[in-house]
């Protein structure tokens, strides 16, 4: 026969909540959030751009494309140049065939943005666009 003593230690041991099903619930959700999270590309340096007035958001699987006032021209924080535009491009649009925003500082020469858009085409890319700054 057991005391009334026991018996109170017994029931409190009983009445102890398992935490391991919450936590599992809790890792399954967090890693679902993870998974369906959006990320956003960027270039890597911040560029200036220029005010438009026919401004629109363009879709967030694209290519970007950064032209520095000091004429650097950046694909995924790395300074690609003149030269590495068309291999890289061709080899992105090999795998995987999207438009390109070109990012270009509004101190950028045009001759220097007619070469970037060269070189995108000849590496096969059919949808150019400009990034601007909307203005109100």
């Amino acid at each position: 026969m057991k005391s009334s003593f026991e018996q109170r230690v017994e029931s409190e041991k009983n009445d102890d909540i398992d935490l391991a099903p919450l936590l599992d619930v809790v890792f399954i959700l967090l890693i679902f959030f993870i998974v369906t999270t959006v990320f956003v590309k960027e270039t890597g340096v911040e560029i200036d751009k220029p005010a438009s007035l026919s401004s629109k958001s363009l879709a967030k699987n694209v290519f970007l494309l950064a032209i520095t006032n000091d004429g650097q021209v950046i694909y995924g924080g790395t300074n690609i140049g003149i030269n590495g535009i068309r291999s890289t491009l061709e080899h992105l649009n090999r795998k995987d065939e999207r438009p390109l925003i070109i990012q270009a500082d509004k101190t950028v020469t045009t001759e220097l943005l007619v070469k970037v858009i060269d070189q995108a085409k000849l590496a096969g890319i059919t949808k150019i666009s400009l990034a601007t700054e909307e203005t109100q």
